[in-house]
């Protein structure tokens, strides 16, 4: 801790004589409060970061036991009571790939709404996609629908505070999720929790989730560096209802308000038959169940049978995911990885990551790193049957930091649909084995084992 004493003590030089005025003694005084403001200062810093880069609820330290298969029906069950909301059937569920096709359908779902819409997003920035957006919630708005709009205060720092100006006029209710105040301590200690979920639902009965955020780089079709690849997922049936219960957590945290009723909560009925189109929608966050996403990676991982395949954005492995994944290829489970190559928005995040693909590449999992462009896409397949879909990435800001929401699905012919895109991304990715991991050059080791130290915050 800096000290104060240099700051009271006064040299002979300095020392005012009994001949100066009382005016000439005070001039002097500033010097012991301007030390009083900065130590406060200081200290109120410190502590600040101190609680924002402390992890929260105790984290998972031991590793899952393995007891099941994932096609066994007690994995299913436990899925239910450890994540919170049952699995739901009857559920229809549609890819959409590249901003091409994502924005198109988010944006028809908005201007065909009737009574509702709810829209909760980290990122949105300026551009023609944020205007578009903006046009149809404020078009909505003006026709009689009750708009919300939940964004991330950090997130939406881009914004064109013209957009939000037109939607508040025509009586849209805009929220910053965690916007500080100067005055307000809680605010400040909290800086470091994000909502990072990407959720829309339309009319209460259907949803919009996955890893896109309304910005330029989502536009296009992932052709070029400045067009980013991902892919987002439009979801109808009773799983919808989940979908909402998970936007209103952080819209009555936020505003106060609890959102219910009809408009918001309609009869929804099974779209497929009884028993297919399997689906369950949960949550996590630091101010409660922050190691839901994280358990949920490692069930899955322990309960693989035969194959396992995680298009990560953002692939930071801790100690035990790693060591679960090393584990289910000594079992005989294939394992491919497909992140980021050399186009990447966070290159402290590229280099953490290759940090630790050393146990990985040497029990046989296959990394591939993504060429075109950025690669942001969010979806785990598990043999076939279960996939991930949603807003987290596989690193400890997702798992402990951040508000993420994913939804987990149950169906051979959509498992079987993402495979089949994922493979697609394989084509257009670079292998990296075992002997070019170990032949990089020593100053980027040296640089990625410095980015390693910041893990526990990316």
């Amino acid at each position: 801790m800096l000290r104060c004493a240099p700051y009271f003590y006064r040299s002979p030089m300095t020392a005012p004589r009994s001949h100066r005025s009382s005016s000439s003694t005070s001039s002097s005084q500033p010097f012991p409060l301007r030390a009083v403001v900065v130590t406060a200062v200081l200290t109120l810093a410190a502590v600040l970061l101190a609680v924002n880069f402390s992890a929260g609820e105790k984290k998972l330290e031991q590793r899952i036991e393995r007891l099941y298969g994932l096609r066994d029906p007690q994995y299913q069950r436990d899925m239910n009571v450890l994540l919170g909301p049952p699995v739901l059937d009857g559920n229809r569920f549609d890819s959409l790939v590249n901003g091409d096709r994502i924005f198109p359908s988010m944006l028809g779902a908005i201007r065909g709404a009737q009574k509702t819409i709810t829209f909760e997003t980290y990122i949105y920035w300026s551009g023609d996609i944020g205007r578009a957006f903006a046009e149809a919630l404020t078009e909505r708005s003006r026709a009689g629908v009750k708009v919300h709009v939940l964004l991330d205060w950090v997130g939406s720092q881009k914004i064109d505070e013209k957009f939000l100006d037109q939607m508040r006029e025509a009586g849209v209710d805009i929220q910053k999720y965690h916007e500080p105040s100067w005055y307000a301590w809680g605010d400040w200690a909290r800086m470091n929790n994000r909502t990072h979920r990407k959720l829309l639902v339309v009319d209460g009965a259907v949803g919009f989730t996955g890893g896109v955020g309304i910005a330029p780089a989502w536009t296009g079709d992932g052709q070029d560096p400045e067009h980013w690849r991902d892919t987002h997922f439009r979801v109808e049936g009773p799983v919808v209802a989940q979908m909402q219960s998970v936007f209103i957590d952080n819209w009555t945290k936020t505003s106060g308000q609890v959102l219910h009723g009809p408009a918001y909560f309609p009869p929804l009925q099974r779209l497929v038959p009884a028993g297919q189109g399997l689906a369950q929608m949960f949550s996590s966050s630091p101010s409660g169940g922050s190691e839901s996403m994280h358990l949920m990676y490692l069930m899955a991982i322990t309960a693989a049978e035969g194959s396992i395949d995680l298009a990560s954005a953002y692939f930071v492995p801790d100690d035990l995911t790693r060591q679960a994944l090393v584990e289910a290829r000594k079992r005989g489970v294939r394992v491919r990885i497909v992140m980021p190559g050399p186009v990447i928005d966070a290159e402290t995040v590229r280099g953490a990551s290759r940090a630790s693909w050393g146990p990985l590449l040497e029990a046989g999992v296959e990394i591939y790193e993504y060429q075109p462009t950025m690669y942001h896409c969010k979806v785990l397949v598990v043999d076939g049957l279960m996939v991930s879909v949603g807003s987290t990435n596989f690193d400890n800001r997702s798992f402990r930091l951040n508000d993420e929401a994913n939804l987990n699905l149950y169906d051979e012919a959509f498992a079987a649909e993402q495979t089949a895109i994922f493979e697609r991304d394989i084509g257009l990715s670079k292998r990296i084995t075992l002997e070019q991991w170990r032949e990089r050059p020593w100053t980027e080791k040296a640089l990625e084992h410095a980015a390693a130290l910041l893990s526990s915050q990316l």
